[in-house]
């Protein structure tokens, strides 16, 4: 294995669930394959990780593992930004010749980079391969557009309730098992402690304010034939949005602090010691055990609209994936295998908390680490995904759902009103998505 020279200097921190499409590229050259070479140097893409070395450690072993199989076939591993993978991979694209042969990105990138012309189709390669059988059906949904698969799952990350223990037992309330439960338990909580806020919640946490909409039986949007309109303005929906919407206020998350906090800034209340519930990921579970509430909290499902239900949480994570243009392409799918198989995702997990994709081996890290168990009943219960649209990526990195909830806690819009102009800058990028 060769380790590039042209290792990517730290990202300032991968938010796991939450990594989102920010751009997509523009229409590229022909990226078709060249050939199918079975010999010579794999170029592969990974992100940099704050903290990457246990990450490379079980790359390394990885690749390690394929070029024993592999006679004649070497392998460079490239560690790049995240915040900049959106230039790197349009460069790439349009490039054959200095793109990599396999690449990890974000799974709501999906879309968009096969719209692109970018990743190739392995359906039938996914199909044949016995790990692939206990692939999250979440998971494998963020690799799939229009039926075809187009990469392997890396690793997956889901939230849950963060609550801290110590208060509850101050003011003597147990977790809320429903969804009515957790806006009244919040209300209680910074009634009787006005220095916390019940529920930290964010008018830019898309991620957080999800679950709420699906919970409700609402969508974010639905297929209709070959593209996708918005649901968001659904009567089902609107429920789900009221009900993220009312712990803005005086009286849990007063607006004018909340209304512009996003998942981390949630996150570092709980975290700080300045929320006593908050919506985060398994990923979150390092931040928060680096706080002052550390030893004073536990974990569980976000509770749904009905008692004791689980409320559909966000499927967030990465994928590893073959670049259309390689010209070892069998070695390519090969090497995808090998990095996001079994195996490496176990070890993964054991170096950098990273959830595995795989079922049987995801329930296996939570009997070695109980902090896990939350996330995996969530995803148990079942996880939700974005519209596999390349229009997500426009929507999402122009704040279409964060503006709507902020017009609301603002006042300055009702919900029908917002969730309407919300669904239709939705519609306006899907038709333009095609």
């Amino acid at each position: 294995m060769k380790l590039s020279a042209r290792i990517a200097a730290p990202a300032a921190a991968l938010v796991l669930a939450g990594l989102t499409a920010t751009a997509c590229a523009p229409q590229t050259s022909d990226t078709s394959s060249k050939g199918d070479g079975r010999t010579g140097t794999l170029r592969v893409w990974l992100f940099q990780e704050v903290g990457n070395k246990p990450k490379e450690s079980v790359v390394n072993a990885a690749v390690a593992d394929f070029e024993k199989a592999h006679e004649g076939a070497d392998v460079e591993v490239e560690y790049i930004p995240v915040d900049t993978r959106a230039q790197r991979v349009k460069a790439a694209f349009n490039d054959p010749g200095s793109a990599p042969d396999v690449i990890e990105y974000g799974n709501t990138d999906t879309a968009g980079y096969v719209k692109d012309g970018g990743l190739a189709d392995v359906t039938e390669e996914f199909g044949a391969w016995d790990d692939a059988k206990d692939t999250d059906p979440a998971a494998r949904q963020s690799v799939t557009v229009d039926g075809k698969v187009y990469g392997a799952p890396f690793f997956v990350g889901v939230r849950a309730l963060y609550y801290r223990t110590d208060v509850f037992d101050e003011l003597g309330i147990e977790p809320p098992e429903s969804q009515g439960e957790l806006i009244s338990t919040a209300k209680k909580i910074h009634k009787e402690r006005k220095d916390l806020y019940g529920l930290a919640v964010g008018g830019a946490y898309t991620y957080g304010a999800m679950p709420f909409i699906w919970a409700n039986g609402g969508e974010l949007a639905g297929e209709t034939g070959a593209t996708y309109r918005s649901a968001v303005n659904s009567p089902e929906a609107r429920k789900g949005i009221e009900a993220y919407t009312s712990l803005f206020g005086d009286d849990n998350c007063p607006a004018a602090k909340c209304a512009s906090m996003g998942g981390n800034a949630t996150v570092t209340a709980f975290a700080s010691g300045k929320a006593a519930m908050a919506i985060g990921g398994d990923f979150s579970h390092t931040a928060v055990e680096a706080g002052p509430v550390k030893g004073k909290y536990a974990v569980v499902p976000l509770p749904g609209v009905a008692e004791g239900s689980i409320a559909p949480a966000f499927a967030g994570g990465n994928n590893i994936g073959v670049l259309r243009s390689s010209s070892h392409r069998t070695l390519a799918v090969d090497l995808m295998r090998s990095l996001a198989g079994k195996k490496t995702q176990a070890a993964m997990f054991d170096a950098m908390g990273f959830l595995p994709t795989y079922t049987d081996v995801r329930d296996d890290a939570a009997k070695k680490e109980p902090f896990v168990g939350p996330f995996v009943r969530t995803l148990d219960a079942g996880a939700k995904f974005v519209p596999a649209s390349p229009a997500w990526g426009r929507i999402d990195s122009s704040l279409v759902l964060p503006t709507m909830f902020q017009e609301i806690v603002s006042g300055r819009k009702d919900v029908a009103a917002a969730s309407d102009d919300a669904a239709e800058k939705m519609d306006a990028a899907f038709a333009e998505a095609g």
